[in-house]
């Protein structure tokens, strides 16, 4: 595939393609996403427990344990989940439909060989279904193919989200994948604290939230759609700002939704585009300066032109 292809042809992901799998996928994220939880050190807005995009799949990225530091890769080319020890020590666990609570009890016994100590709640958080890992025997789809469209689409809007990125020069998150929320997401700050976050997200306490949102911010990211929902770009601000919901954005196809509070840009709308990556990013672009603008963030220092 060259790099023009890539760039011009994004695949399709209805969601009915592959609701069973997604659910699957998510709780096993969540389960690998809580090792780097129970072993990294707190950082601001909670930036340590997130999962990373890589050219094969998704990634812990090194986390320290007694021993020296280890890894937890998805690798969705080969459809294998590693685990990778500085000691030179590696374990291999097949990504194939199984049920979560077989997932779970298989990726315990590797981190255990690999001599990785991990506590962790073994439930799952931000899913209104909160059946225990250890007890879920309902979700074992893994469609290997639509696992691997997935991984595709999260490797181009990885790059849309890194560019965006770099038009900043204020405090700005990583583009990170949030194995509670299961969206691939990077957030800007004006530098302002923000007022206490009313918390009320499905199966997450309240303070989590509040220190995830203790400065004013905009967010941005790619979420795959769920629940009936398809696939979409988003874009919102906190603290909120009704007057958004007014605001001209680009391209044509992206709107803001006041169920949601927030900017959408439909997957469908950003793959069909001509140009999909620069609809993306007016996308991105034109939501940061509405909000930013409303916000009175100071764009003279925060922008990077």
């Amino acid at each position: 595939m060259t790099d023009n292809t890539f760039a011009t042809r994004w695949p399709a992901l209805p969601a009915d393609s592959w609701s069973d799998t997604h659910a699957t996928l998510h709780r096993w994220t969540q389960i690998v996403g809580k090792t780097r939880l129970a072993l990294s050190p707190m950082l601001n807005h909670w930036w340590q427990v997130p999962l990373y995009v890589t050219p094969r799949g998704l990634s812990t990225g090194p986390m320290p344990y007694p021993a020296g530091s280890c890894e937890v890769v998805f690798d969705f080319r080969v459809h294998q989940l590693r685990i990778h020890t500085s000691d030179g020590r590696a374990r291999e666990l097949a990504l194939e439909p199984q049920s979560v609570a077989d997932f779970y009890q298989a990726y315990r016994s590797m981190l255990s060989e690999a001599g990785i100590g991990v506590k962790m709640w073994p439930v799952p958080v931000e899913i209104e279904d909160t059946t225990p890992f250890t007890q879920d025997q309902a979700h074992r789809a893994y469609d290997a193919p639509a696992v691997e469209t997935f991984w595709d689409i999260l490797l181009r809007a990885d790059q849309v989200l890194q560019e965006f990125r770099s038009r900043f020069q204020g405090k700005c998150s990583p583009v990170h994948f949030f194995w509670g929320s299961f969206d691939l997401a990077v957030t800007r700050f004006s530098g302002r604290p923000a007022p206490p976050h009313p918390g009320g997200i499905p199966n997450l306490a309240d303070w989590v939230t509040r220190e995830s949102y203790s400065q004013e911010q905009i967010a941005a990211g790619w979420w795959p759609g769920g629940n009936g929902q398809e696939a979409a770009f988003y874009s919102y601000a906190y603290p909120s700002l009704p007057e958004l919901a007014n605001a001209t954005i680009q391209p044509a196809g992206g709107f803001f939704s006041r169920e949601m509070g927030e900017f959408l840009l439909p997957y469908e709308v950003a793959r069909t585009a001509h140009d999909p990556q620069q609809a993306v990013l007016s996308f991105l672009q034109s939501t940061y300066e509405a909000a930013a603008t409303l916000a009175h963030w100071d764009r003279a220092v925060l922008d990077r032109t």
